[in-house]
């Protein structure tokens, strides 16, 4: 069976898209896996990357795109909305098909061991990739951020680890792991108000009391002129989209609040989808198809949970077929 992982690489470059082109250039056209999508974000100051395919295959291209990302960005000229601490964030694999997690584990070890030492570039071992206590959940490790890690590091309990501990002057720290899929959602608030946006993500996070796999956080979009709350779901089994988007709109009508829309950064799995939509075919006395095709389970997804600039190309389903 064919090997597939999803990579999805995080840089700190979203608003100079001519940056963003070369930055993302060595993994364009390659053999063996596809460049699925690269998405910038001005407000956050951060592109998400998807890659799909053989790992094996990946990751001459991956140091390079690395490489790229060391020559061009410049953290301390750095600032945006969402936290980081390198110029290549974060850089996961995630188990597809044909592959499992300790496979992925093996091949993040090796992607880090390999940054270190052919950049020079400190890296933190996270999520299922972890060996050390306190390093499986990412904010932990970013904790601080580009600035706070210049002094974080050389604590011994924050050795990178691989690379010596001192961020790189200019690149600062960066994160490998290996995890399951994770979503990033992020559900917009028909309000410029930071406060309300605060209130709601605390309500649903899993660290003040909300949903136990969620991660929440309030940002000010300047480029749409609101509010988001941007989220990570690391359980959709356990925290389907449904349950939270309707908490959040639970919540936001207490501020007289309107919930207008909503986003899936980076690629999602049909099965994510086909268990919220679900949820909203039972309360109208409706069956779900479940075989139903992928454009129309976008279109469903759009009319019921509010995802805007979506389509069936940000189903990770869709992309191993056309891959295929």
């Amino acid at each position: 069976m064919e090997r597939v992982v999803q990579c999805v690489p995080n840089f700190s470059e979203g608003k100079d898209q001519a940056l963003i082109e070369k930055i993302v250039e060595p993994l364009k056209n390659q053999e063996g896996f596809a460049l699925v999508s690269y998405e910038p974000d001005k407000d956050y100051n951060r592109t998400v990357v998807t890659l799909l395919g053989d790992p094996d295959a990946m990751k001459e291209p991956l140091i390079r795109f690395v490489q790229k990302a060391e020559e061009l960005i410049d953290m301390n000229e750095h600032s945006g909305e969402h936290p980081r601490m390198g110029a290549v964030d974060v850089l996961p694999f995630i188990p597809i098909s044909g592959i499992d997690m300790d496979t992925c584990v093996d091949i993040a070890h090796a992607m880090g061991k390999n940054i270190a030492e052919t950049l020079k570039i400190p890296v933190f071992m996270y999520a299922e990739a972890s060996v050390q206590k306190g390093r499986k959940r990412l904010p932990s490790i970013r904790k601080g951020e580009f600035e706070g890690m210049k002094d974080k590091i050389k604590k011994n309990k924050w050795h990178p680890d691989y690379g010596s501990p001192e961020i790189h002057p200019t690149f600062g720290a960066m994160a490998v792991g290996a995890r399951l899929p994770l979503i990033a959602y992020n559900i917009d608030l028909n309000t410029e108000n930071m406060d309300i946006a605060k209130k709601i993500a605390r309500a649903i996070r899993g660290s003040s009391g909300g949903f136990k796999h969620v991660q929440a956080g309030p940002v000010f979009l300047e480029e749409r002129g609101h509010v988001q709350v941007t989220m990570n779901i690391l359980n959709y089994k356990q925290n389907p989209i449904y349950r939270i988007l309707e908490t959040v709109k639970m919540e936001a009508a207490r501020y007289g609040v309107a919930v207008p829309s909503s986003e899936i950064v980076g690629l999602i799995p049909k099965d994510t989808i086909l268990r919220s939509l679900k949820y909203y075919s039972d309360r109208a006395g409706q069956t779900l198809d479940e075989d139903v095709d992928m454009q129309t389970i976008a279109k469903l997804a759009a009319k019921h949970l509010g995802f805007r600039d979506f389509d069936e190309k940000k189903i990770i389903e869709a992309n191993i077929r056309r891959k295929a």
